[in-house]
């Protein structure tokens, strides 16, 4: 059996997500196909003995819902298109980071009182600290003002172009520099450098010197303008929301149905061919895939195959969910925190602990009571290969590793250990497994000194098949992927002969 519509999209990312949300609000006709039997990828939720995990994301940009704050408001816009609600919570503090040698900077949604941190810590280099965060926010403003769509576009480019002349060419000239090349004009204190750095790495696994500035100059300006929000009932809201609008308008998201192969007939995508040899076809296949396994397992011609080192491949994650006993929480606790205990570790596999406690911002995730947290850090596929799955030695393996990370959180936490009630661990086989990611990778990344235009865009060397997700610009995030879903629809509605009014 064959069915025809005019877009079909591989995986229930929020990219993918996004895209056909917005194509179908248009009057396209979308199917979204996605081998889990839940959206949403890694900004998903599950269940378990009453307490609901964020999978993976909890740190969201684009919520606000005063148009005036925020670049851009991407979430707010969208959901607000296509008529579904979706609540937030505001977060006053993006993240906690605790460093080295009692060095501790609360990044607070109020600017001033952010900069005032540092300024106590590095009184002799109040001036730089001012001069570069004053940098990513020139970038904030630039971006915050111009409209989002695709860069492939010429439509597009031609109307930012004439509208915003200046601003254009600013942002243009501001993709040469890295985050870390413009730290290191105004500051020269080693400590400070090593902690944007570290703000660097937090959202990108990279340091500040492989970092474009046009990156740092959302996720470290948008924090202090459109905030970080917390949706209520955690993350799998979101992808959620977006299948209902997706349905609202009568498009079809198919969980639990794979996708084999990318139907290619004379160099362009035709349509799909699904797990049991069912055939869809349509005017365009957008692939929400990594680079990697779009042209290695959904293309099978190996002359568009994606080499490894093209991109650097993120590592991967050690997950830790955990059901505690409330009263481990101290008042006044932040929800998310960055532990580094030695410097000289903060890049290395396990050397950063990310943890989290969205129960202080929205308890109906846990029994009354109780909190959920989660705990991970960066890992390999490799480190956990000598282990057979689901044997004793792979569960004990975990387990082992697991204590280990909650008590080094202990730091943070003290009587951690015996307050938890329930624990889930995850390991880099595991997000390959569920996320069909090669490696469980966080995804590609630029080398260090290319410029972040050189990121894929949407379109693919296979005519009418596109990508979308974090192997395009601007890259990893929730709400980078979401601007790559706009970007997509953008372009895929142009071509399609009717074009997508302006969020």
């Amino acid at each position: 059996m064959t069915e025809r519509v005019d877009v079909i999209v591989i995986g229930a990312g929020i990219g993918g997500l996004t895209t056909a949300a917005l194509l179908q609000e248009r009057g396209f006709s979308t199917i979204v196909f996605e081998k889990n039997r839940f959206p949403g990828g890694s900004c998903s939720a599950f269940t378990n003995g009453g307490y609901t995990f964020d999978a993976g994301a909890s740190v969201f940009y684009g919520f606000n819902h005063d148009d005036s704050k925020g670049t851009l408001n991407l979430h707010t816009r969208i959901f607000r298109k296509l008529g579904i609600e979706l609540r937030t919570i505001p977060d006053p503090v993006q993240i906690h980071y605790h460093m080295p040698n009692s060095f501790e900077v609360p990044v607070h949604y109020d600017r001033f009182r952010f900069l005032e941190c540092l300024y106590q810590r590095f009184p002799h280099e109040k001036a730089g600290i001012r001069r570069f965060y004053d940098e990513l926010e020139a970038v904030y403003d630039i971006l915050s003002s111009l409209p989002a769509g695709s860069l492939e576009d010429p439509m597009h480019i031609a109307a930012v172009g004439a509208q915003h002349p200046l601003k254009s060419m600013s942002l243009g000239v501001k993709t040469l520099f890295s985050m870390g090349g413009t730290a290191r004009k105004y500051i020269h204190d080693e400590e400070l450098l090593r902690f944007i750095d570290l703000e660097s790495y937090s959202w990108a696994v990279q340091d500040a010197l492989g970092t474009p500035l046009v990156n740092a100059g959302i996720c470290l300006a948008d924090r202090h303008h459109g905030g970080i929000n917390y949706p209520v009932g955690g993350s799998g809201v979101i992808p959620a929301a977006l299948v209902k609008g997706i349905e609202k308008f009568g498009g079809e998201v198919r969980l639990g149905t794979a996708v084999d192969e990318v139907i290619i007939d004379n160099g362009r995508a035709v349509g799909v061919r699904l797990k049991g040899g069912q055939e869809v076809h349509a005017s365009a296949v957008v692939s929400n895939a990594t680079v990697w396994d779009t042209f290695s397992r959904l293309v099978t011609d190996s002359r568009f195959q994606v080499p490894e080192g093209r991109f650097v491949k993120a590592p991967s994650w050690f997950q830790v969910y955990l059901g505690v006993d409330g009263r481990v929480i101290p008042q006044g606790f932040n929800v998310h925190h960055i532990l580094v205990e030695e410097w000289d570790r903060y890049d290395e596999l396990g050397g950063t602990i990310y943890f989290s406690a969205p129960t202080i911002l929205d308890p109906t995730l846990a029994p009354s009571g109780k909190h959920t947290l989660h705990l991970f850090v960066t890992d390999e596929t490799w480190q956990w290969e000598r282990f057979e799955p689901k044997s004793q030695e792979y569960r004990k393996a975990k387990e082992d590793y697991a204590r280990s990370l909650i008590a080094r959180t202990e730091r943070l936490l003290p009587g951690l250990s015996g307050a938890v009630e329930l624990m889930v661990t995850a390991t880099p086989q595991t997000h390959e497994r569920y996320l069909g990611r090669l490696d469980g990778s966080y995804g590609p990344m630029l080398h260090p000194g290319q410029n972040v235009l050189f990121k894929p865009q949407n379109r693919t060397p296979v005519k009418n098949l596109f990508m979308t997700g974090d192997s395009t610009f601007p890259g990893q995030g929730v709400i980078a992927v979401t601007y790559s879903g706009v970007s997509c629809a953008s372009y895929i509605a142009r071509q399609l002969g009717r074009p997508l009014e302006y969020l």
